[in-house]
């Protein structure tokens, strides 16, 4: 007799297979999920795997236009990034795979949810918080952190053993030393080899980009076009291409980084958990997106709406995706945030990709009015009076001349 319905994050992978025939060992029932969120996988070999093994139903979800207008696009309002650097292209995804996967469990009658998470990484986190907060009833079963589970399979060769014993087909290809985790924004590495963080990554390992030194002698440039903080067109090939519907704009934005090498990044991060961990990743459009993003609101944004932004609502939206905490009071909070300060973020962003940069060629707004070429004129007078000056400069100085007279009363003379 059947113990229930479980709906499991199925990825047509060692792993979640392994996972998919231990959960029908243990007597249950196994809805087999899996999202389109763009990556570049094989979906009917996996449906074909998933219900060989035993899986009463395979469901793929496509989630692509969720994820760049409700997620993406946001974290380019935002400029989200974490730790300086990493766009959070894993976290992004997060949120939109498990609400797909909480109504694929809803719509069919399942009391739990599976995925093949390990017990050290950020992911575990991510889900299970989703998953919790979008049905605070459901159950979760995480094999990973089962010891009847991982005592059983303590390394890959009790998985491919295992596999064997259950007729489990087995990519025969030879295994890349590291794992991978591939969507729409990004493609991220990690393990086996990475693990030494002075180890270079081989050229072979990079998927999405171009080597820069194999990419074109000649710079592309391209064109993108804002409206409140929101990449609406993207124009390239001299003007002749535009792409404005969001998921193929942000597609593109990807073909145009990829064959030139924009976007690679090789870190060590501090996840949630406490435990450092060496990813590489490579996230090409949303690193073009995101960094004309940034150079419009120069022209276009408050300075002090832009340093509040800047200090609280960047770094704080990017730890509560990264930390798993989207479906939240505080995340919802942070959120509501964002698009107040994109209002004026209105205009236009000439650039260039070459060999694994990016280059600001030029940027203009018919609308916002904050930059006045005839107000920062070194030129000109009109618009500004320099006498102005000396009376804020006066102003400002009454609390430094304190400090340097304190300073010389206890014999201390400030230098560098």
């Amino acid at each position: 007799m059947s113990k229930g319905k479980v709906c499991l994050a199925y990825s047509g992978g060692l792993d979640t297979s392994v996972i998919l025939a231990w959960l029908l060992e243990q007597g249950y029932e196994v809805i087999a999920f899996l999202a389109n969120i763009g990556q570049e996988e094989d979906f009917e070999a996996a449906e074909k795997k998933a219900l060989a093994i035993g899986a009463t139903k395979f469901v793929v979800v496509d989630v692509r236009k969720e994820f760049v207008e409700k997620v993406c696009y946001p974290a380019i309002q935002a400029n989200a990034v974490y730790e300086n650097v990493y766009l959070l292209g894993t976290s992004l995804a997060r949120p939109v795979i498990a609400q797909a996967q909480i109504k694929v469990a809803e719509e069919n009658g399942c009391f739990a949810v599976s995925h093949g998470c390990t017990g050290k990484g950020n992911d575990q986190v991510r889900f299970e918080l989703s998953f919790y907060a979008l049905k605070p009833d459901v159950v979760v079963i995480a094999p990973w952190r089962d010891p009847e589970f991982f005592n059983r399979f303590a390394g890959r060769k009790d998985l491919l053993e295992y596999a064997a014993a259950k007729n489990i087909p087995v990519a025969q290809t030879k295994a890349k030393p590291w794992s991978t985790d591939e969507n729409l924004a990004h493609i991220s590495f990690e393990a086996g080899i990475l693990e030494d963080p002075n180890t270079t990554p081989p050229k072979d390992m990079w998927k999405l980009t171009v080597d820069p030194t194999d990419a074109p002698e000649k710079p592309e440039t391209f064109s993108v076009v804002f409206e409140k903080g929101l990449p609406v067109k993207l124009i390239l090939d001299e003007q002749k291409k535009t792409f404005t519907d969001p998921v193929e704009l942000f597609t593109e934005a990807n073909a145009l980084a990829r064959r030139n090498g924009v976007g690679r990044i090789d870190i060590v991060e501090n996840r949630f958990i406490g435990i450092k961990s060496r990813g590489c990743y490579e996230t090409p459009g949303l690193t073009i997106l995101r960094s004309t993003h940034i150079d419009l609101e120069g022209l276009t944004m408050d300075r002090e709406v832009r340093a509040i932004r800047d200090q609280f609502v960047t770094p704080t939206w990017a730890k509560i995706l990264y930390n798993g905490m989207y479906f939240t009071p505080e995340g919802e909070y942070v959120r509501s945030m964002i698009q107040p300060s994109q209002n004026t973020v209105n205009g236009v962003v000439r650039a260039a990709c070459y060999k694994g940069s990016l280059t600001i060629l030029g940027r203009y707004s018919d609308t916002e009015k904050l930059y006045d070429e005839t107000e920062s004129s070194m030129d000109e007078l009109t618009g500004f009076s320099p006498e102005d000056t000396s009376g804020f400069i006066a102003v400002q100085a009454i609390r430094i001349k304190k400090y340097g007279e304190a300073a010389r009363e206890k014999g201390n003379i400030l230098q560098l």
